[in-house]
């Protein structure tokens, strides 16, 4: 059997009772970061008869693997949408303008050629909001795949018996197709924006350094980045990434910290100083106290933001909400 978790391994809460007059099933709880590292928790799965496995590099393999899936996917339906809307919306524009001869604007078959362009675009590329808005209405809210498919629908459906001849009036098939399409183009564009920012954590994470140097008892011991805690004493050789961020204790030199600031002057580093993990050591060794490890880190913090940043729905929150209203004041 085999127990896998996903690095960094999140810090262990420690909770005790509190002897005051507060109710005695309100504990007191603490966070200590170096409780526990991995290397322990590996000797605890193993002497445990498990096998731990790290996930990073499969776990990344996984996300590349459902983006790529997700950005083809749209590409799909936008393609498909394009090849049917495109030569439906200049037919119809063509008939309103007057622009065809009188044979072919008013034969029979002109509605029947522009429903069976708009089908595929209203049941193929245009499913997933009918999807969407059922499993909405199901939860009793209204969100955007409501009025996508309400708007979409009501040109759609009203077109049909127009085309019959039960009733008269225009037939709006290209609408119903054009606006599908429309938020289709939105969507993949969202996709592969998306996507590039992906690769752009995907580099961010590039720059962390692999393993680190450290001083315990007395030995220079090579261990992976995850294991360094806090408090420790690192070394780093010249042209050696800094593994974690910390504070120069010993040894003087010339730091590239162009990955972060974007200058390229080597900024020099000496006893006291600060040091950003994933930088690069130019010149001397130095020796240094880590100060934060794992998720603490500047680098961890930025890709923290830019995940944060990249799966941030608030747009799309104020359009299901605005959506909601509407949908509620044009049903009768």
């Amino acid at each position: 059997m085999r127990a896998a978790w996903r690095k960094p391994w999140p810090p262990w809460r420690v909770c005790w009772r509190r002897r005051s007059a507060l109710p005695a099933s309100a504990p007191a709880c603490a966070t200590v970061p170096t409780l526990i590292s991995q290397a322990d928790l590996r000797k605890a799965v193993a002497a445990a008869g498990f096998e731990a496995v790290e996930t990073g590099g499969e776990a990344e393999d996984v996300e590349r693997q459902a983006r790529e899936a997700e950005i083809a996917q749209q590409r799909r339906y936008l393609i498909v949408g394009l090849v049917f809307t495109v030569p439906l919306f200049l037919f119809a524009m063509a008939l309103d303008l007057g622009l065809l001869p009188m044979e072919i604007a008013h034969a029979p078959w002109t509605n029947w050629l522009m429903f069976a362009l708009a089908t595929p675009v209203q049941f193929y590329v245009g499913w997933q909001y009918y999807v969407g808005a059922y499993k909405a209405l199901r939860n009793r809210s209204a969100n955007m795949d409501v009025l996508i498919a309400m708007g979409s629908s009501a040109a759609y459906f009203y077109s049909i018996p127009v085309m019959l001849g039960w009733i008269d009036g225009h037939v709006y098939f290209e609408t119903s197709a054009v606006i599908i399409t429309l938020i289709k183009l939105g969507k993949y564009l969202e996709a592969r924006a998306k996507g590039r920012t992906s690769e752009a954590i995907k580099k961010l994470m590039g720059l962390r350094a692999k393993t680190a140097r450290l001083v315990r008892d007395g030995q220079e011991l090579e261990v992976p980045v995850d294991e360094v805690l806090l408090g420790d004493l690192v070394i780093v050789r010249p042209g050696e990434k800094i593994p974690v961020d910390g504070v120069v204790v010993e040894g003087r030199s010339a730091v590239d910290e162009s990955m972060l600031t974007g200058e390229s002057l080597p900024v020099e580093k000496g006893p006291g100083d600060p040091l950003i993990g994933a930088t690069l050591n130019k010149l001397g060794l130095l020796k240094f106290e880590a100060t934060k490890v794992g998720k603490d880190t500047a680098l961890a913090q930025i890709i923290r933001l830019v995940e944060e940043a990249q799966g941030s729905k608030a747009p799309s929150r104020s359009c299901d909400q605005v959506s909601a209203v509407f949908v509620r004041l044009s049903l009768p």
